[in-house]
């Protein structure tokens, strides 16, 4: 199902809140964006760097993952965006990962994010200089938190 999940209307869509809200909060583009939309689209989901968010639910579930996302949790699609976005950190590094996200919510972004995440299979791998950002939609309504990142290790 993930190999053409970029042409879905909602995803075309939901790409453009992705990028302009890094463009708004960063102050640059994540990906060239001389293309249509759904090229761009493409471009974010075959991306060789991790492109993930999450939604605004109690206990946020992850509803955005490119390519390199999906491959580095060993997931697919359905099952990433059904997975809560806690579970994506091992139990004893969610207050952790909690606490690093509370700075996004006031100032917009952090740039400087650094933390144990684990794979489905259970590998572990360190991801290094993240940016997260608040997403809002076109009227300014909050619709969740987005990551990336292009420096991991695994953890033997």
């Amino acid at each position: 199902m993930t190999e053409k999940i970029w042409l879905q209307p909602r995803i075309i869509a939901y790409t453009q809140i992705l990028l302009d809200n890094f463009n708004h909060l960063l102050g640059y583009q994540l990906i060239s964006r001389k293309e249509d939309t759904k090229e761009q689209a493409k471009a974010l989901f075959k991306a060789d760097f991790v492109v993930v968010s999450h939604g605004i639910q109690t206990d946020p579930i992850l509803n955005y993952g490119n390519q390199t996302a999906l491959d580095l949790w060993v997931m697919d699609w359905a099952d990433f965006t059904q997975t809560p976005s806690r579970l994506t950190a091992e139990p004893m590094n969610r207050s952790e990962r909690a606490a690093m996200l509370e700075p996004a919510k006031i100032r917009g972004y952090i740039d400087n994010y650094q933390g144990v995440r684990i794979a489905s299979t259970g590998q572990k791998f360190y991801i290094k200089q993240a940016i997260i950002w608040n997403l809002v939609d076109s009227l300014g309504n909050k619709c969740g938190q987005a990551a990336t990142f292009s420096d991991w290790e695994t953890i033997e």
